[in-house]
């Protein structure tokens, strides 16, 4: 279908999702979000897409939820729950329940749901001029979009309480050092290095990867027995699996491997 606040490309196997409201430094409208909701599912049923690039237009990755939007309800009555269930947690769930890695790259500030869409990512490298912000507390509100659920998990409570009600913006630096992303690289070579991982993952075994995200999810919520279970069953799934088969060929071989996700 044809998107208007965002563009959608796919190429051998790679889909690239990015924000296209430049002006505002991608800032979400409802119509955005309403965009970005249909291109995760239908990311999610393309069986020809088997990862995912995220990124921004422009000078920024996402500025966070439009404040400006004319479509945002800003009455006293106005129910800021009901916007967040409607709208941008189907989107996180579709996210991380999506069995392809999503690869963000990070140019310019990922603030506020911004923010959220990275730590909802697979793996996030961002441009040196890149920074972070949980701008929620400066307006009143607490992180959403998982944040509160994402951050504790990444940089451990105290930096997590920190940067929720502080408010602090912390530079690509700061937040690789503190585990918020994986990579850091100068902003000219961003595209470039994003893209060759994410084409590296699109080439990758699918079934694997999608275990792999699949078990980490679950990891959260379970005991050291109950993964160990999981390990078990999905173990015993890939390797029955003719990824599995072609990985060993390869590595006897000396080869790289041709994976086809079956």
């Amino acid at each position: 279908m044809a998107y208007d606040k965002i563009l959608l490309a796919k190429d051998a196997g790679l889909a690239t999702l990015t924000f296209n409201a430049p002006e505002r430094l991608n800032a979400v409208s409802r119509k955005m979000i309403a965009e970005i909701k249909l291109c995760w599912e239908d990311l999610a049923a393309d069986s020809a897409v088997r990862a995912v690039l995220l990124t921004g237009s422009g000078r920024g990755f996402c500025a966070g939820a439009d404040l400006a939007d004319p479509d945002r309800e800003v009455s006293a009555t106005a129910d800021s729950g009901a916007a967040l269930e409607k709208y941008f947690n189907p989107v996180i769930r579709l996210m991380r329940a999506l069995p392809k890695p999503i690869v963000s790259a990070v140019n310019g500030v990922a603030a506020g749901v911004g923010m959220s869409f990275v730590l909802a990512s697979d793996i996030a490298i961002a441009g040196k001029s890149a920074s972070f912000l949980q701008a929620f507390a400066r307006i009143g509100l607490l992180p959403d979009g998982g944040s509160t659920w994402f951050l504790p998990r990444l940089v451990g409570e105290q930096r997590a309480r920190a940067l929720a009600m502080l408010a602090p913006q912390i530079a690509a630096g700061q937040a690789k050092q503190w585990g918020l992303i994986w990579d850091v690289v100068e902003d000219g070579a961003l595209m470039k290095t994003a893209t060759e991982l994410a084409r590296r993952l699109a080439e990758g075994p699918a079934l694997s990867l999608a275990r792999i995200k699949e078990a980490m999810n679950r990891a959260s919520g379970n005991d050291l027995g109950q993964q160990l279970d999981i390990e078990r069953d999905f173990q015993r799934e890939l390797g029955r699996s003719e990824d599995f088969k072609e990985g060993v060929a390869a590595f006897l071989a000396k080869r790289q491997p041709a994976f086809r996700g079956k």
